[in-house]
């Protein structure tokens, strides 16, 4: 099952400069998928509202539905199912080579002092790894919810929306004990990648507390270093992992930066920051947490990652009733039951409650969800994809696209480029991709290239392992306002011209003349003659 993305997942990852090289010291990107609300279940991904929206939240209500006994029940079968071992076996296959892992503290650790270790919280983690081993997938272990919680937020677990994590040291000396319980344990396990200490510490509303991250940080490093010499070490900015202005300098020399992205433009001035930080501190970074927004919004965020060789991980694998994510979980017949009693209304009955949480727990496994290919298709880039033309490769100019003639009008958008090729109808607003969360584009809301004569742009995709090659199609929708045509080139060689008539959108399709083999190519389209605009290119 395994593809070429997994036979590099061998040895002891560590850092090497801006790199990131695997036990035989060749640099690998980190292409991973996050197991978000395994481990700690976040209530949007169960449809749940506010009074439902973490993990201790969602434990009450189950308790208080089927009483203790059945609880505990209900949860040992969630864990067992939620991600198991044809998970990881479809991850890999996928050409996945990691997962990052959120740990809830409590899951792992009995409340209060000194460290007393959860046997079977434990044991889920050690199963993934021995998976994770078996199918070629590095492991990040991740503290996504730490003791008193890191964030003061549902994300964290927090029980009184508080980082207490910050304002009780007993929390910290928890934390501490507990990463280096952990790194003990799994100090010769080289399918672990490396352990991030805190996901996404300390909002703004929070920062009071940023002087307290770097020095927590060091003193857990330490604690790891005590027994650990080899693992990597991941730390996140503060306010969602998108603030490094605590990093300085580094306290380790195996280290490697975290950031996250959601719902804004995926261009290069958007994670500028980082690719700074990166030059300065002479270290390699990870976009260790995005995606919540749509396949064509993929196409472009994560070939960003690519061209700029930034390790990524996607959120997440699997959740309830999603669009955007590959394994989405059915709804049980009833489940608006559960979600009027969080809100204040009527308890169901215990049997309606046990029907309605045991089909859920049915609805779990890998055979029973919908499986939505076209979501790892727009992370990938590999056919059927469609993407938007705005999304063109990431690399500047001579490498991703050419200029022949500066256009005179443009929108703010890739203005890092240097140019303003794109446009959007003088009569639209630009899309506003914060509001793209889950949803599909309308016709009317896209952006598109403009490409004037002499004008390309280029688009890389990938063509997965397959026991034959074979024939592909290309779909343009373009318009010129008048007779014109696109020119097409496959990896550097011309192969076809598509034409239109139209002034208004067409759709143009052509078969690619020649059978595509595995591994990375490179579409490029040019205007020829008269100017052309694109709005998308499907490649199926």
């Amino acid at each position: 099952m395994n593809t070429e993305s997994n036979q590099e997942v061998t040895g002891f990852v560590k850092a090497a400069g801006k790199k990131i090289v695997n036990g035989l010291g060749q640099e690998i990107l980190l292409r991973g998928v996050g197991l978000g609300s395994w481990l700690l279940p976040e209530g949007y991904m169960w449809q749940f509202p506010e009074q439902g929206d973490r993990p201790r939240r969602i434990e009450k209500m189950v308790s208080d539905l089927v009483g203790d006994n059945k609880a505990a029940e209900f949860w040992d079968i969630y864990y067992s199912r939620y991600i198991a071992e044809a998970d990881i076996q479809r991850m890999a296959a996928e050409g996945f080579n990691s997962v990052r892992v959120p740990i809830n503290a409590r899951v792992l650790m009995e409340d209060g002092e000194p460290l007393r270790v959860k046997a079977k919280g434990l044991q889920l983690i050690d199963q993934v790894i021995d998976w994770c081993r078996k199918y070629s997938l590095y492991v990040i272990l991740d503290l996504h919810g730490a003791p008193g919680g890191q964030t003061g937020a549902n994300i964290d677990d927090s029980e009184k929306d508080k980082p207490e994590l910050f304002t009780d040291e007993s929390n910290q000396r928890l934390t501490i004990a507990l990463w280096r319980m952990l790194a003990e344990r799994y100090k010769d396990e080289w399918i672990v990648a490396g352990y991030d200490l805190l996901n996404e510490p300390l909002p703004n509303y929070f920062a009071e507390y940023n002087d307290l991250v770097m020095p927590l940080y060091i003193d857990i490093i330490q604690a790891i270093r005590e027994v650990d010499q080899r693992h990597m070490i991941i730390l996140e900015g503060v306010h969602w992992a998108t603030d490094w202005s605590i990093f300085n300098e580094m306290p380790d020399d195996n280290l490697m930066l975290q950031f996250h992205k959601y719902w804004n433009n995926p261009d290069t001035e958007s994670i500028q920051k980082f690719l700074d930080k990166r030059d300065e501190l002479q270290v390699p970074i990870f976009m260790g947490e995005g995606g919540e927004n749509n396949n064509d919004w993929f196409t472009g965020a994560f070939q960003l990652y690519e061209d700029h060789e930034t390790s990524w991980n996607f959120w997440t694998w699997k959740k309830l009733e999603a669009i955007n994510s590959p394994c989405s979980v059915n709804m049980p017949e009833g489940w608006q039951q559960l979600i009027h009693y969080l809100e204040g209304g009527s308890k169901p009955d215990p049997q309606s409650a046990e029907r309605i949480l045991w089909t859920y727990l049915d609805n779990l496994s890998l055979e029973c969800c919908t499986y939505q290919p076209e979501v790892i298709n727009a992370l990938f880039r590999r056919p059927s994809v469609r993407i938007p033309a705005i999304f063109y490769d990431y690399k500047g100019v001579g490498e991703s696209f050419g200029i022949g003639q500066q256009a005179d009008r443009g929108i703010d958008f890739r203005v890092q480029d240097g140019v303003d090729i794109r446009f959007v109808d003088a009569q639209r607003e630009t899309p506003n991709f914060a509001n793209m969360k889950g949803q599909g584009w309308k016709d009317e809301d896209w952006m598109y290239v403009h490409l004037s004569p002499e004008d390309w742009v280029s688009y890389t995709f990938r063509i997965p392992a397959v026991s034959t090659p074979r024939i592909y199609s290309i779909e343009l929708c373009i318009r010129t306002k008048q007779a014109g045509a696109i020119a097409v080139s496959l990896d550097g060689s011309p192969v076809l011209t598509v034409s239109t008539h139209e002034e208004s959108w067409e759709l143009v399709q052509a078969a690619l003349p020649f059978e595509l083999k595995q591994g990375t190519h490179k579409i490029v389209l040019s205007a020829q003659v008269i100017a052309a605009s694109i709005q998308w290119i499907r490649i199926f």
